[in-house]
């Protein structure tokens, strides 16, 4: 089996070989570059099948680079940053980073992240049934079993599900949630959102005050795992 390539984009070259290290280490194959420009050209011409990705690169933002590689890279991009504001947070998954992980971060963490990542990169039939964990989603049929259990859920909480599942690992944000689901001048109503998730809860999860399925991105969104 051919081990999945990682693209390193940052500056930093002890971070750039505690990356090499760790990934290598877990048998996956590196790539690294020190700059925005590198970056790019090494994605466009050996797309790997994950970037990890700086903010504060030297030549160009790790924003702008997102936002470029984005118009033809659609597999995994896991951001590594000091920057740890909402604001840039936000601003990075919404310009489609996969997922967002601050400076210092523990090797473990990362780790999961990218195998989360990774999995989500896999092609996926949504003509078949779903699996996740005790959960069975039928998209045509639009049907839910939980441990064999038909659920009822309104046709919201079912099309809220299914973004959920279809983005499996990712952070999806408040504002591209309510945009999916309501449409364009929704995304200020994170209350009635909230108050969904909290109903969707109550149905798909063992205990819905300690979710195992729909967990909260505090400040940003919700991750479906």
């Amino acid at each position: 089996m051919s081990k999945s390539e990682i693209l390193i984009i940052d500056d930093e070259p002890q971070i750039r070989k505690l990356l090499e290290i760790t990934l290598e280490s877990n048998d996956y194959r590196v790539w690294q570059a020190a700059t925005a420009k590198e970056g790019i050209l090494l994605a466009a011409s050996h797309p790997p099948e994950l970037i990890l990705l700086d903010l504060g690169l030297p030549d160009k933002s790790g924003h702008e680079v997102l936002k470029e590689i984005r118009s033809w890279y659609n597999k995994s991009v896991i951001i590594l940053s000091v920057q740890n504001s909402e604001a840039d947070i936000v601003l990075a998954l919404d310009n489609g980073a996969t997922d967002y992980l601050t400076k210092p971060f523990r090797s473990a963490e990362l780790l999961a992240r990218i195998r989360s990542a990774i999995r989500r990169n896999s092609t996926i039939n949504f003509d078949n049934k779903i699996t996740c964990g005790d959960l069975e989603i039928d998209i045509p049929a639009r049907t839910v079993l939980k441990n064999k259990e038909i659920l009822k859920l309104t046709a919201t909480e079912f099309k809220l599900l299914v973004l959920f599942v279809k983005n499996e690992g990712r952070v999806l944000t408040h504002q591209f949630i309510l945009k999916e689901i309501w449409g364009i001048g929704s995304q200020t109503e994170t209350q009635y959102l909230r108050v969904f998730v909290g109903t969707l809860r109550k149905k798909i999860e063992t205990d819905p005050n300690i979710p195992q399925h729909i967990i909260t991105q505090s400040g940003i969104g919700y991750r479906f795992v």
